[in-house]
């Protein structure tokens, strides 16, 4: 069939069989994507046969050309906005993760809750019994062994361990939510 040869219905197999693979090629030689080139070489052959039935054309292959030009074109202009976008979004996410990474680098978890801890400790501190804060404080603060807290307050080195034990209950209940943390803070370890 030539170039310039009146296409019908009757004859639009044998054109679809000659024109095809080269309407498929020319798209695909500027998509660079088989299943894209098969969609608009289809598409472009449809569309040519849909218009013969309307309207008598007089080359068909240049039409066919034409349509599979503007549909390369529509998809590689699709496809550059996507990659824009695309470009746009990871520049966005790695300057997030940047951010994540400098952020966790100047970490100190030391700090983290400190503030925040120290004030759940005073407050759990001062609700507890007068005598089992004042033995915990001589524990931990003043660095007393049991003996030594034993002797100084009259008691046995079990009551002080009782006590201990209370004041550790009652903190670890008030700072549960602070748990990991706690491996900085030896506070609250027998």
């Amino acid at each position: 069939m030539l170039q310039n040869e009146k296409i019908t219905s009757a004859n639009f197999n044998e054109f679809y069989k000659q024109y095809y693979r080269k309407a498929f090629l020319f798209a695909k030689s500027y998509v660079h994507d088989v299943w894209i080139a098969e969609d608009i070489a289809s598409e472009a052959i449809i569309s040519l046969l849909g218009t013969i039935r309307k309207h008598e054309i007089h080359h068909p292959l240049t039409f066919l050309f034409s349509v599979v030009k503007n549909k390369s074109i529509d998809h590689l202009r699709h496809e550059l906005i996507r990659q824009e976008v695309l470009a746009q979004m990871s520049e966005v996410g790695l300057r997030e993760l940047n951010n994540r990474i400098v952020t966790l680098d100047a970490c100190e978890p030391e700090m983290i809750y400190s503030e925040e801890i120290k004030t759940i400790v005073d407050a759990t501190l001062n609700s507890l019994p007068e005598r089992t804060r004042e033995i915990f404080l001589m524990s931990r603060f003043q660095g007393l062994t049991k003996e030594e807290i034993a002797a100084a307050l009259g008691i046995t080195s079990k009551g002080v361990d009782y006590h201990i034990s209370n004041a550790l209950k009652n903190l670890r209940i008030t700072l549960k939510d602070y748990l990991p943390v706690f491996c900085f803070f030896p506070l609250l370890t027998d």
